[in-house]
């Protein structure tokens, strides 16, 4: 559902901001484990829904977007949530809108950056 039609239906969400997700990492097993602590299934690899770089905008209503890693998604939605309710995380100097985080995958991990956005 696109921004507009969504604050017609919920416009209580007005006030709600964007997320930018950008995958700023995404890490080969190799890189992580030099023998991996368990058997890995063929193939085998870093994470194939993402690449480096990828921006994803998560839109003021805060659902998964299309293709989005479930998994993932469960590990980063209460800081996209923060974010896009006006919270803030003071981790970083002059940056109280941003935070890194990654998923939950041990093996093959992605890391994210999140940060809200203005329209």
């Amino acid at each position: 559902m696109s921004d507009e039609n969504t604050l017609k239906i919920f416009p209580y969400l007005k006030n709600k901001k964007k997320v930018k997700v950008t995958v700023l990492k995404i890490f080969d097993p190799k890189e992580v484990f030099e023998n991996p602590p368990v058997e890995h299934v063929d193939p085998w690899g870093p994470c194939p829904l993402f690449y480096e770089g990828q921006e994803i905008i998560v839109g003021r209503a805060g659902e998964m977007p299309d293709g989005f890693c479930a998994s993932a998604w469960v590990t980063l939605w209460d800081k996209v949530r923060t974010l896009s309710m006006g919270g803030s995380f003071p981790y970083f100097k002059y940056r109280d809108d941003t935070i890194i985080s990654c998923c939950s995958d041990g093996l093959r991990p992605v890391i994210f950056q999140l940060e809200r956005i203005e329209d």
